[in-house]
């Protein structure tokens, strides 16, 4: 299954999210793929991975291949972003059908992962599209202020576009909370309103605010395996089971292959 971890506002945890997500599913024995699609390459950062290794945009413009740009970490095969992802961007903007270029790319490897998780650009770019319409469904991180209710109108926005023309399949798997402090009532009156305007799925895990969890990618290591005591790793944990009940309990066959 290929999912997008996305949000076009920046800081909301999309990283983060993907890193731990996939080392917590990892650790489950589930085979994971991560794929950086930013060019400011903080997932491979966040893992240790050195800037000039190769990343999708050699892979597509065929200067090494696929095996040879994967980066093992964890557990986990990591396909590293860097600012060559910029000249991507710009190539795939000249292409008559720019939208299907990493669901082409993907297209046998989809069987040798249980999970594919995409790490979105905090942006509505070519490589985002791409994303949706390589992916089943996605995740979206969401940080409990004011400014990203109005985020996730646009990402909804742009769900339902890729829906109507590229990808009738793609659907929202949830939201999850994150950065989450729940001494604050602004937390709840978020939520409230949320589950007020919108039938979506809210994880029942949230992701506590932890310091831990922002030290992690300065040792180029996930918080599960930085400290996994801490709060934000245990979250995750439990973030990685209620995903994998989610998926249990879809209609869809969403489950490792």
């Amino acid at each position: 299954m290929t999912l997008s971890i996305v949000n076009h506002k920046g800081g909301t945890g999309k990283t983060t999210t993907t890193v731990n997500l996939g080392a917590s599913l990892a650790r489950l024995g589930l085979k994971v793929l991560l794929i950086d699609l930013d060019a400011q390459g903080n997932l491979g950062y966040s893992l240790g991975i050195a800037e000039t290794s190769p990343t999708l945009t050699e892979v597509l413009f065929e200067e090494v291949t696929f095996e040879q740009a994967l980066v093992a970490r964890e557990g986990m095969d990591i396909l590293p972003g860097n600012t060559s992802l910029a000249d991507l961007e710009r190539s795939l903007g000249k292409v008559e059908v720019p939208y299907y270029a990493l669901r082409d790319l993907l297209g046998e490897y989809t069987k040798k992962y249980d999970y594919i998780l995409l790490d979105c650009p905090p942006s509505l770019s070519l490589l985002t599209i791409n994303a949706l319409c390589a992916s089943s469904s996605i995740i979206i991180p969401l940080s409990l202020e004011v400014l990203s209710v109005r985020g996730l109108e646009m990402i909804l926005n742009t769900v339902k576009e890729v829906q109507k023309t590229l990808n009738p399949s793609l659907s929202v798997l949830g939201i999850l909370p994150v950065l989450v402090d729940k001494r604050k009532n602004l937390n709840t009156e978020i939520l409230d309103h949320i589950r007020e305007h919108h039938q979506l799925k809210i994880f029942d895990t949230h992701i506590r605010a932890n310091v831990k969890a922002s030290e992690a990618p300065s040792f180029g290591t996930s918080i599960i395996h930085y400290a996994p005591a801490a709060t934000s790793a245990q979250d995750y944990i439990h973030f990685a089971d209620e995903f994998l009940k989610t998926l249990s309990t879809s209609n869809k066959n969403y489950g490792p292959r």
